[in-house]
């Protein structure tokens, strides 16, 4: 495999142990990156590794160190952060076992291919798969990786699992202090009549290639525009898209029908040839 192994250890399911290697199931997008420059001159900002009353100093001098009182910190070698024993470093068990519904989607975080380290793993890494597959549970457990030790779930995914990293519930925020204010009213029937019939007409089937960022794309026109006009400011026309507060329900009726309406609308059919006349008959 051409990609190199985010991380490499074993499942562990009580006496069992399967090998397996961890890799990335995504990457980054297109994106359109800035540097910080010095107008004058034209030139890139650096930033230097500066101590006060020293001023820059080599990396090699620098060490990690944690502030347990203002001003007094634990200085830490990288070989004495990286010899902490821990068992997750190299081997993540499975110790319970849920229905995915049970964790909601804030917990989820970043999803990781997972598949067997040799041939010999193959069975083993198989029988796991599929017994979560009939069992159509979640496997949760904990992983240390890169500094940190995670709290993450296995499921199956094609031939192979995925592992998905999910945040700790102190790194959640609780969604009633948002939601609070939100009324508890129950909709008007047709109002939800209509918004239903919306959704069944934009029902279709999700293919990610169909979407792209936008944003990025209109940020390269800028850039482009701009290179052409010589370093003339350019403003977009921004017109007035805030959207409007207050909508009573008419307006929501009517816009729902609206809607409706856009989403029935079809291209003209093209209109039929006119019927030629018959040839009358020669006497």
């Amino acid at each position: 495999m051409a990609a190199r192994a985010y991380w490499q250890g074993q499942i562990r399911l009580a006496l069992v142990s399967i090998p397996v290697e961890i890799y990335s199931a995504t990457k980054s997008g297109a994106a359109v990156s800035f540097k910080q420059i010095h107008e004058p001159t034209g030139k890139p900002i650096h930033y230097d590794k500066v101590v006060t009353g020293v001023g820059p100093v080599d990396t090699d001098e620098i060490m990690k160190g944690f502030e347990y009182e203002k001003g007094s910190y634990v200085l830490l070698e990288q070989d004495e952060i990286d010899a902490v024993k821990l068992e997750s470093k190299k081997t993540l068990e499975l110790t319970q076992f849920v229905d995915a519904s049970e964790i909601d989607v804030l917990y989820y975080e970043k999803p990781y291919f997972v598949v067997p380290a040799d041939d010999l793993a193959e069975e083993a890494f198989i029988v796991l798969r599929e017994a979560l597959r009939r069992t159509k549970k979640v496997g949760l457990g904990q992983l240390a990786m890169r500094g940190r030790e995670y709290v993450v779930s296995l499921k199956p995914c094609g031939r192979g699992m995925v592992l998905e990293t999910l945040r700790y519930a102190d790194e959640v925020n609780k969604a009633q202090g948002y939601f609070r204010d939100i009324p508890d009213d129950k909709p008007d029937d047709d109002l939800m009549d209509l918004a239903e019939a919306l959704i069944e007409k934009k029902t279709a089937a999700f293919h990610p290639q169909d979407f792209h960022d936008r944003y990025v794309d209109a940020l390269r026109d800028l850039i482009e525009r701009k290179r052409k006009s010589k370093g003339g400011k350019i403003i977009e026309d921004k017109g007035d898209d805030a959207p409007a507060k207050g909508s009573n329900v008419v307006d929501l009726m009517a816009a729902l029908k609206k809607s409706m309406g856009s989403a029935d609308a079809k291209p003209a059919a093209k209109k039929a040839p006119a019927k030629r006349a018959p040839a009358k008959k020669r006497a």
